[in-house]
């Protein structure tokens, strides 16, 4: 995102004057999907696609926001009844409430924001958009909160003010992003550590379906039943057994007659995918990318046989990429839609993009959308 185009627009929009320049990337997610409510383990990175917002406070108590890509100006107060109507500025809005119940004394600021997160494809345009302001707020306001609190009020604000009930990947890996290094986040204790993503030779790109299938959410709270009744039937053989974290594949074939093959299909998918990631972490570590995109390609088919969450066009662009030999594609993200994403051999590029392009058109009669992603830094101050 182009600084010097948010900036023009903050001094078109706040007589002439400027402020400081904040930004928070989007993320993606290498592996580790639907393990998060399982207690499991993640694999973000931050992406060099995000949000830029200039800020400047005003000596007021009332918060002046400018969306650029929207066009569209709000003021709101900072007490709990103002929350304002439109849906982007309730992000803002909640950030500030999140804040000042954490303690923190903030008052009223002209700020204009833009981004680059493409919308729909997975990359949490939302959660680059919190982080942006709680990390500038807490800097320009000196509310003296670390990072994890940081994550936190993204998830507060989205849980509280947006109605969503989401985990805490998506702002824990904007605000923790590195340059060069992936995150395994613990979902249980949320310890993490860094581990190495230098893939010389070798593209990360999402191809996007643009395909959302309506099925998602009824179909995401089915899963968390099916693998809440699979932990309650191993519980009644291990009573220490929590998440699907704890168990592993013989306690789960000790109760396979005791749950339908639904829920054991489910939980066989979340046990083997908490194993991929701790295999793609090792991998990793001795730069073994080949074993990361066979990998990748395990749990593709897992979430598209056993978990039941992907899509005839997700699939077909899983099959394209093995067929243009693609080191590793999965889906992306919760399912029925959206993106795969794929490590690329760098000779292998042009020829996958181009036949995944037209072969896809052919099929569904629309052009997959191609983003290319490097993996940066998190929040940060740019100027």
């Amino acid at each position: 995102m182009d600084i010097e185009f948010v900036r023009s627009r903050f001094i078109k929009h706040f007589d002439g004057t400027t402020g400081s320049v904040y930004a928070s990337p989007g993320r993606i997610n290498l592996i580790g999907e639907h393990t998060d409510y399982n207690g499991g383990f993640v694999f973000p990175g931050a992406v060099d696609k995000g949000m830029v917002a200039e800020i400047k406070t005003n000596g007021t108590d009332k918060v002046r926001a400018y969306s650029i890509d929207l066009k569209d100006y709000v003021e709101f107060g900072l007490n709990e009844e103002d929350a304002p109507r439109a849906s982007w500025a309730r992000y803002i809005f909640g950030v500030c409430r999140e804040i000042i119940k954490r303690g923190g004394k903030i008052g009223g600021f002209n700020t204009a924001f833009a981004g680059d997160v493409p919308l729909g494809a997975g990359m949490s345009s939302s959660a680059a958009l919190e982080s942006t302001y709680a990390f500038a707020l807490n800097e320009i306001f000196n509310c003296g909160l670390d990072k994890f609190e940081l994550a936190k009020i993204g998830q507060a604000t989205e849980h509280n003010y947006c109605g969503v009930n989401c985990g805490i990947m998506d702002q824990f890996a904007s605000v923790f992003g590195k340059a060069g290094s992936l995150i395994r986040l613990d979902c249980r204790s949320l310890e993490y550590q860094y581990f190495p993503f230098n893939p010389e030779g070798y593209k990360l790109v999402l191809l996007d379906s643009v395909v959302k299938h309506e099925l998602a959410s009824s179909a995401y709270n089915k899963r968390r039943e099916s693998c809440e009744r699979a932990v309650a039937a191993i519980q009644k053989n291990h009573p220490h057994v929590e998440f699907l974290r704890d168990a592993t594949m013989d306690w789960l074939k000790e109760v396979k007659n005791e749950i339908s093959a639904e829920d054991y299909m489910r939980a066989e998918y979340v046990i083997e995918e908490i194993q991929r990631v701790l295999d793609v972490c090792d991998a990793l570590e001795i730069g073994d990318y080949e074993t990361v995109g066979k990998k990748m390609y395990e749990t593709h088919h897992g979430m598209s046989k056993l978990y039941e969450v992907s899509c005839e066009e997700l699939d077909f662009l899983n099959d394209i990429a093995k067929k243009c030999g693609v080191t590793g594609s999965r889906v992306m993200g919760g399912g029925f839609g959206g993106c795969t994403i794929n490590l690329v051999k760098e000779d292998k590029y042009d020829a996958f993009i181009e036949e995944a392009t037209k072969t896809y058109k052919e099929k569904f009669g629309r052009n997959p959308k191609v983003y290319d992603v490097v993996i940066s830094d998190g929040s940060r101050k740019l100027c």
